[in-house]
């Protein structure tokens, strides 16, 4: 006769069926669960030689029976604890496999191991980009091109979706100084490329004024008197000069701390007036010989701020103890692009850099603290910072340089081409006194301003080629070794004309410009 069960024995059977199953499905989840894991590479992924230089490999089971295989050979591993770490940087381009076997004798499960088909892919894409024509400075600029290789491309950090076969047609605002492109493939290689925005200078025919001549009416009336003439239609006006002093009353933080202001003319004074007389005004900035910043670096504890010989005291190149400012050190540069940015803001129309360059001398005893570039292209890289600053503003950027360095870019850091790409023009001193006998096969230079002139503007112009940039020389309206009047400057200015450049800015360093005969308007 059966007996009834009772209440607890009830519920013992269903509680032990419970742990069974419960028990089984632990069985079986582990069953599933791989003992194998890796990071640092995925099946079917594309990746970069530097991706794989850390992939890291975990076993549930022993280390020692893990086996871990490359392309069927025993890896190059190292072990770390339990886990294994593989660097595969150095597998060539193509695809590979990567097998992990981690065996358990007691209960061989398909979870023991792992195999990764992947792709080694160090081929970065390209970005082709074709020549951007110069356009005025207030119209909208096309770039034109297309990438190959890639699956992305940023433009201007932002995503930009590429026709099917790589194009891209970009429409940049007026004003913009460049455009930065990054293309990037699957695998994470990337290609990065500024394109500057070459605008088209509309031409001047200009006179240089120093703060002190601007605020002189003896030396400042002639110069409007010229104006009035149609001689010519720009001023060129000091902003810092050689001496580093400022001439209008900056308000740029480190010009105001080491009182470079001098406050020789009201800036907005001086543009309003030169405007209402329908001349543009160039802004010339002394870059890197600025011995107020220099002396006030040194004296404070910022040697880093100066050129330095190689025992560390400042390099004087013949101009003083503390004139040359160092080009690769980011107080200066930013100095100096700050100043450049308040005198666009302000309205000058133009920002031309003079002594934007190193000291000139054997560069074997100069120290350059913070360079880690060559010189010339830190100095190229100094202009492509200033220029967007300039840019917002509607102000061009321009270069000084030196005449010899179309022939010798390395003598004081001035690669022309270089520096083309970054500045609306250069503005070579071509000065005929300058010029040593024999120079371009002329036996004196500055008893021949014409041939002097052209020959020596005939190679910036072959270096500027295709960066959009201009060449508006400077010219000689000084006498030194042999007198210079009317004739000797209308020599160079027709010189200069007869290899296609009608811009000039003339240099006489008392700001006396009797030569205006020379001058005559560009119409006659």
């Amino acid at each position: 006769m059966d007996r009834p069960v009772s209440a607890p024995h009830r519920f013992l059977l269903p509680t032990a069926i419970g742990l069974i199953v419960a028990g089984m499905l632990v069985l079986v989840v582990a069953w599933l669960q791989p003992d194998v894991t890796v990071t640092g590479v995925a099946d079917g992924g594309s990746f970069t030689p530097a991706a794989l230089r850390d992939v890291q490999i975990t076993a549930l089971t022993d280390p020692a029976e893990v086996e871990v295989l490359l392309d069927g050979a025993p890896a190059p591993v190292r072990r770390d604890g339990a886990r294994f770490v593989l660097d595969a940087s150095a597998l060539p381009e193509g695809e590979h496999t990567l097998a992990v076997h981690s065996p358990d004798a007691a209960m061989p499960l398909p979870g023991s191991g792992t195999t990764i088909d992947f792709t080694v892919d160090a081929t970065a894409p390209a970005v082709f980009v074709d020549p951007v024509p110069p356009a005025a400075l207030q119209a909208t600029a096309e770039v034109k091109g297309r990438v190959e290789g890639a699956d992305e491309l940023l433009v201007n950090g932002g995503p930009y979706e590429l026709e099917d076969d790589g194009a891209f047609t970009l429409t940049e605002p007026a004003g913009s100084a460049d455009v930065d492109l990054l293309a990037r493939d699957e695998a994470g290689n990337t290609t990065e490329q500024k394109v500057p925005i070459p605008v088209q200078h509309p031409g001047m025919r200009a006179v240089h004024m120093t703060a002190q001549a601007w605020a002189a009416p003896s030396l400042r009336e002639p110069v409007l008197q010229l104006a009035k003439e149609g001689a010519i239609d720009t001023v060129q006006l000091d902003i810092k000069d050689e001496d580093g002093v400022v001439g209008y009353t900056s308000q740029v933080p480190l010009a105001v701390e080491i009182g470079a202001n001098k406050g020789y003319y009201d800036a907005r004074a001086a543009l309003d007036q030169l405007h209402a007389a329908g001349l543009r005004v160039v802004g010339r900035i002394v870059a890197f010989r600025d011995p107020v910043l220099g002396a006030a670096s040194w004296r404070d504890g910022h040697p880093e701020r100066l050129v330095q010989n190689a025992n560390g005291t400042p390099y004087t190149s013949g101009y003083g103890q503390y004139a040359f400012t160092n080009f690769a050190n980011p107080d200066v540069r930013a100095y100096n692009v700050a100043l450049a940015e308040e005198a666009a803001a302000l309205g000058f129309d133009e920002i031309l850099y003079d002594y934007v360059r190193r000291p000139d001398g054997a560069i074997s005893g100069m120290h350059f603290e913070g360079l880690t570039t060559t010189p010339e292209q830190s100095i190229a890289d100094f202009l492509a910072e200033t220029r967007p600053a300039v840019r917002k503003h509607g102000a061009l950027l321009g270069a000084c340089v030196f005449g010899i360095a179309a022939t010798r870019p390395t003598q004081i850091a001035q690669d022309i081409t270089l520096m083309a790409k970054y500045a609306d023009y250069v503005a070579p001193m071509v000065y005929p006194s300058h010029w040593g006998r024999g120079e371009y096969g002329v036996a004196n230079p500055e008893s021949s301003p014409f041939d002097i002139t052209a020959r020596s503007l005939a190679d910036f112009q072959k270096l500027t080629q295709g960066t959009g940039s201009s060449v508006i020389p400077w010219l000689q309206a000084f006498s030194l070794r042999v007198h210079y009047g009317a004739t000797e400057v209308r020599a160079q200015i027709d010189a200069a004309e007869s290899i296609g450049i009608r811009s000039f800015i003339l240099w006489d360093p008392n700001c006396r410009y009797a030569q205006a005969d020379a001058l005559r308007p560009a119409t006659q």
